[in-house]
């Protein structure tokens, strides 16, 4: 059985050497790639540990604001939600459709931007 380290153990692995090791011994465009790489394993680790769960969820809102059925895919499920509003058959009117694209929204920002400050307001204004 392997399961240690796991992906996202080894990608903090990565980007804590960047963060430590490599990038201050760097200097310019080379410093700034490394950062920009730093980020980029920050965000695949995020999706890692963050995103299975942030899909189901998504999942469920969706199942549940389409009537589809659970076994329908996520990115099927995308589909039929832009279509829906591009047919106008769902608008800002239709229960639960603006609370799941804030959601949704909001799970992605946690993932790509975590110190974005819009995020802290949205979390506590879907707490409200």
């Amino acid at each position: 059985m392997h399961d240690q380290p796991t992906a996202a153990e080894l990608i903090a692995a990565v980007r804590a050497f960047l963060a430590d090791h490599a990038r201050p011994a760097l200097t310019g465009r080379a410093a700034f790639h490394a950062r920009v790489a730093e980020n980029a394993l920050a965000i695949v680790e995020r999706e890692l540990t963050l995103g299975t769960d942030a899909d189901a969820r998504e999942k469920a809102r969706l199942v549940k604001l389409l009537d589809a059925p659970d076994n329908t895919p996520l990115s099927g499920l995308n589909l039929q939600l832009s279509e829906a509003i591009r047919a106008g058959t769902h608008d800002e009117r239709t229960p639960g459709l603006l609370a799941h694209l804030k959601q949704t929204t909001i799970d992605q920002v946690r993932v790509d931007q975590p110190t974005y400050s819009g995020l802290t307001a949205a979390i506590k204004s879907d707490q409200a």
